[in-house]
């Protein structure tokens, strides 16, 4: 197996996916940060390493707090040139985001407000049979220096 610490040269043609497995628990997002800020730097994508940092933490906070599912898989990828998009596949189809509502008080709920504040855009995709899906992905893509 190739380490990501291991300095590589980005590839220019397709458009490469990294994703990983971890359990479906808050301390998840330590290695959700490595895994992302490891993909930005083969890419050469530094600068938006913060903000993906940030959004992977949340959706994984998501993730562990709003879902059953011990596992989650973790996805970093390049959907065009101009475009990085990171997401979060959990078995809980059923288990929708919602951008809720929230007051100075509240002590939590604000983890979308922040995703849809630092991404481009942001949103979810079921898997598996239109009937019957087995999961979902919720994403959040951010523009890449040739996008702006």
């Amino acid at each position: 197996m190739t380490s990501l610490r291991t300095p590589v040269e980005a590839l220019a043609a397709g458009h490469p996916t990294y994703s990983q497995t971890f359990p479906c628990e808050p301390s998840t997002a330590e290695l959700g940060r490595d895994l992302v800020r490891d993909v930005l730097g083969v890419w050469h994508l530094d600068d938006l390493a913060d903000h993906a940092a940030l959004i992977i933490t949340e959706l994984i906070a998501n993730a562990s707090r709003h879902t059953p599912c011990p596992e989650i898989r973790l996805t970093v990828g390049r959907p065009s040139s101009t475009r990085l998009r990171v997401g979060v596949v959990d078995r809980e189809p059923s288990r929708l985001p919602v951008l809720s509502q929230v007051t100075d008080d509240d002590e939590s709920g604000r983890g979308l407000l922040l995703v849809d504040a630092v991404a481009d855009r942001w949103g979810y995709d079921l898997h598996g049979a239109d009937r019957r899906p087995w999961g979902k992905e919720v994403w959040a893509e951010l523009r890449t220096e040739g996008g702006k």
